[in-house]
């Protein structure tokens, strides 16, 4: 070979070169092309608006091309509303190094927060990320931490409970004391209620087992409960139902799976809907698009009325015509 053909072949081989390197960048920038991403999803507890959420986020993330057994796997964890479980969670999540975190229910991801300011977490079913500490502002987080909140329309709910049970005087609330959700909710619809007239009663508990004795506090003293989106009423709605029903007390929830599991009925959110904005949001952050600091926290938009029609015929309550058309119309 002379010395031109020599020449013309190292050329042809740095171009090639060249051309490959600049593959390799483009394709470097895209970080699913990188490796198959590990995503931690941490439950708090199961009862069926977690479980939904859960399930709404994996399908969200799928909908924008992360799909399971594909480009990402999950390590699923439920912590069964134990504090140390989600101590040991948390522990594992980030000596796996994972590329991001879905924490579902406040408690979750303040654990989760606590334990990392490096791995990007997003957050549903959680009320309030400022009144949590897990954000600086709704609209600039500034953390590592974003998300979509389950903030009820309480005010609307309480309208609703006073439309399907007019004769209301005075109004019980059970929620869990520990729960910052639940305090929010409670204090809320609280002032809204003693606006409208009524006298309230509380009822806290620590965990399922205090939930029978804080029913059985409130009977005789009211005509109806509210229990607000709490996750440890939610996971023994049947234990309180057994009570309050005995009674004849009408129970009204803050969200749709704690009405059919015991309650009456609700204006509320669709938690699958929520986890699977929530998994949107995961998407822009996993393909570089946005980081959890500067992703405003999230809202779902629309609510529906949800009537437990076994619980209607329990007590003998007469829904207004106007909401049984609103619930038939919402069905369509």
């Amino acid at each position: 070979m002379n010395l031109g053909k020599i020449c013309t072949f190292l050329v042809c081989v740095l171009v090639l070169g060249g051309v490959s390197g600049c593959g390799t960048d483009k394709k470097a920038e895209n970080p699913s092309a990188k490796k198959v991403l590990n995503v931690g999803i941490v439950q708090l507890v199961e009862h069926p608006a977690l479980d939904a959420a859960n399930k709404g986020f994996v399908d969200g993330l799928a909908s924008k091309g992360y799909k399971e057994s594909q480009n990402i796997t999950f390590d699923r964890q439920n912590a069964q509303a134990d504090q140390s479980n989600l101590q040991t969670i948390a522990q594992r999540f980030v000596s796996n190094k994972v590329d991001l975190i879905c924490a579902i229910a406040t408690p979750a991801a303040q654990t989760m927060a606590n334990a990392t300011n490096s791995i990007p977490i997003v957050g549903t079913a959680i009320t309030d990320y400022k009144e949590a500490r897990l954000v600086k502002s709704d609209a600039q987080p500034g953390t590592n931490v974003t998300g979509t909140t389950d903030m009820n329309p309480v005010k609307e709910q309480i309208d609703l409970l006073l439309k399907i049970v007019p004769n209301t005087h005075i109004l019980g609330f059970i929620y869990t004391s520990s729960e910052v959700n639940s305090q929010l909710q409670v204090a809320i619809a609280k002032k809204y209620a003693q606006a409208k007239g009524l006298k309230t009663l509380e009822a806290t508990v620590s965990n399922v087992n205090d939930i029978q004795q804080a029913a059985q506090s409130l009977v005789g003293k009211c005509d109806a409960i509210y229990v607000p989106t709490d996750n440890v009423l939610a996971s023994a709605m049947p234990t309180l139902a057994n009570v309050t029903n005995q009674a004849g007390i009408p129970v009204f929830c803050g969200e749709g799976g704690m009405t059919k599991a015991g309650g009456v009925a609700t204006l509320g959110i669709d938690y699958y809907k929520l986890g699977f904005q929530t998994g949107v949001m995961a998407a822009d952050i996993l393909n570089g698009k946005s980081k959890p600091a500067d992703m405003a926290i999230q809202a779902q938009k629309g609510f529906k009325i949800i009537v437990n029609e076994e619980q209607v015929k329990k007590l003998n309550i007469t829904i207004p015509a106007e909401i049984v058309k609103q619930v038939k119309d919402a069905s369509k």
